[in-house]
């Protein structure tokens, strides 16, 4: 039986990862609704393996840190460090489903080819208006903004299109100075606009019937069970971890619902 025990709400620090800033400004924004540590597996708090050649070994390290609140069933970020390798930070929101709010979705993902990053309010059913409508109508004011300033990351498959929102926020970026210099100055205010009109939604949230709620937790476990089936980390986590531990990882922490 694996032990588990709950995730600290203060900051990973992971020495050198460079998404660093990012979790710790979005811990910071999420102090005010007074989160609690949520249960986490202790083998996938934290984890150390060697990848790369003989030659040229790389220690990854994987960590996991999660919270919840009382609107928010599971607040969790995967942290992946692999110096010039790889370097990851997935942070998502999932709401209660008694509250009629999507989901968050932050993914900033450094690759030797580049940067790829994401951000959106993901809904848990698209072609339900009531549900989709008022949290368009403050995004895409913001998503316009910033598609203005930084290059677009190409299409998304077709297939995914119902999990995302009009305000899909999708980068490509070079690796370097350039790079570097946009996520500082454009994708770090860009993450914390779009976190911040999240949080803001999520105050706001009053609870639902209980038929809504059977609609929006169906929804949800759709989208659940549509990015445990295609999580496009699992490969990488794979080579670096095992498909046994990443299957688990996927399934019990990363989509649990």
């Amino acid at each position: 039986m694996n032990a588990i025990r709950h995730s600290s709400t203060d900051p990973i620090n992971i020495p050198g990862w460079s998404w660093q800033p990012f979790l710790e400004d979005a811990i910071n924004a999420l102090k005010p609704l007074t989160p609690r540590p949520y249960p986490v597996a202790e083998e996938f708090l934290f984890r150390q393996d060697q990848a790369g050649s003989k030659a040229r070994p790389v220690t990854v390290t994987t960590a996991t840190w999660g919270c919840k609140t009382e609107k928010f069933r599971q607040v969790r970020a995967a942290c992946v460090d692999g110096g010039a390798a790889v370097s990851v930070l997935n942070f998502v929101i999932n709401p209660l489903p008694r509250f009629d709010l999507p989901f968050f979705g932050g993914d900033l993902v450094t690759l030797p080819s580049g940067h790829l990053l994401a951000l959106d309010l993901q809904p848990a059913d698209k072609s339900d208006a009531a549900h989709t409508q008022p949290v368009w109508d403050q995004l895409m004011p913001i998503f316009k903004r910033w598609r203005a300033k930084l290059p677009d990351g190409g299409l998304i498959p077709q297939e995914a299109q119902p999990f995302f929102s009009p305000g899909f926020l999708w980068i490509r970026l070079p690796l370097g100075r350039e790079g570097d210099h946009l996520i500082e100055t454009l994708v770090r205010p860009a993450f914390g606009e779009y976190l911040n009109l999240y949080l803001e939604l999520a105050v706001a949230a009053k609870p639902v019937t209980d038929e809504r709620r059977q609609h929006l937790l169906a929804g949800q476990r759709r989208y659940s069970n549509y990015r445990a089936e295609k999580d496009p980390a699992r490969r990488m986590l794979t080579r670096f971890h095992g498909s046994d531990w990443t299957e688990r990882y996927i399934h019990q922490v990363l989509f649990d619902l």
